[in-house]
């Protein structure tokens, strides 16, 4: 009687090379914590390669390794994810169940890492940054078009974001990396980000043409409190730079009228309808036209400083530099 042929006995919980743990859970105890591990995006390109042309040798050739390299890579990264990839029968390669199930996910992986190289890779050329800049609604209005348009002639294919913001506002974007660069008045007591100025200037009363002061070109400081005030937003950073400065006076203005536009400001002072207190900057074009009069504040002066703030320590790209390098050349003229 012929003996009964030798069957290795299957183990239901390896099946083609796949490890499968107790209660249906896929995988072993040792292939959770082995998968835990990062992979190798070298072991995967090796894996990859050799799934693709099954052979070593091929795979050697298109990876310009040695055989051996590729035979070491896939034998780690066996070990790491703790089952078998791969059948070897004779000089051909097969994918185990493991393998296939696996070969999904690198081929994934690898392209997501080539996408991701490719997007690094141009942030390095020149012209391709993405710049997040906030300003407030009168720098943006009357300052920064001129500093966009020589930035854009450099930075072309640059991805531009502009919010416009008051200096809390904008503070507040910095810390939660909503912006990158704020241009801005200085804020208080700011230590973990950094202000570097670029220019100060003055505010001033103003006042049209048909008002007592712009007739005597002298400002009476009896009769300060009693002005009818067109002011901008009173939750605005300069409201409050312009309360403490006449607080130290002991004076109270009148705020008659509040709004958030300059140029509704500037229209309303024509029609001698009250006094307000600007940048000179913001009315260059009234002044010019003697539509508008400037006045000074009073014997001390209420100046303000502007600049770039962002986190401090943090090293600035190429845009970044060249916006701000712009920002100072531009803004020169502005300085009281």
């Amino acid at each position: 009687m012929a003996p009964r042929p030798w069957r290795r006995r299957i183990r239901p919980d390896r099946i083609a090379g796949l490890p499968f743990g107790p209660l249906g859970t896929g995988l072993t105890n040792r292939a959770v914590s082995n998968m835990k591990q990062v992979l190798d995006s070298r072991q995967l390109q090796a894996f990859v390669m050799l799934s693709r042309t099954g052979s070593f040798t091929q795979a050697a050739k298109g990876l310009f390794l040695t055989p051996s390299a590729v035979s070491h890579a896939l034998k780690e990264l066996e070990e790491r994810v703790g089952c078998r990839l791969l059948d070897r029968r004779r000089k051909k390669v097969e994918l185990t169940q493991a393998g296939e199930q696996l070969l999904q996910h690198a081929e994934k992986i690898l392209e997501q890492m080539s996408v991701a190289c490719a997007s690094l890779e141009q942030l390095g050329k020149w012209g391709k940054d993405r710049l997040r800049i906030s300003a407030s609604v009168a720098f943006s209005q009357y300052i920064l078009p001129s500093i966009l348009e020589e930035f854009c002639q450099n930075y072309s294919a640059s991805r531009l974001v502009i919010e416009l913001a008051d200096t809390l506002e904008a503070v507040e974007l910095v810390r939660t990396n909503r912006i990158d660069l704020a241009i801005t008045l200085q804020p208080k007591n700011e230590r973990e980000l950094e202000f570097h100025p670029l220019f100060t200037d003055e505010l001033r009363f103003f006042v049209g043409p048909g008002h007592p002061w712009a007739r005597t070109q002298q400002v009476i400081p009896a009769k300060i409190s009693k002005q009818a005030y067109v002011l901008y937003k009173k939750n605005s950073y300069t409201f409050g730079l312009i309360e403490d400065h006449f607080r130290r006076e002991d004076i109270v203005l009148n705020t008659v009228i509040e709004l958030g536009s300059i140029e509704a400001i500037k229209e309303l002072l024509k029609r001698n309808l009250g006094v307000s207190i600007l940048a000179p900057w913001v009315a260059e074009r009234e002044l010019r036209e003697q539509s508008l009069v400037s006045l000074p504040v009073g014997q001390k002066s209420l100046k303000r400083t502007w600049g770039i703030l962002y986190w401090r320590g943090r090293r600035l790209s190429l845009a970044e530099e060249t916006f701000a390098g712009l920002c100072r050349s531009v803004t020169k003229k502005f300085a009281a």
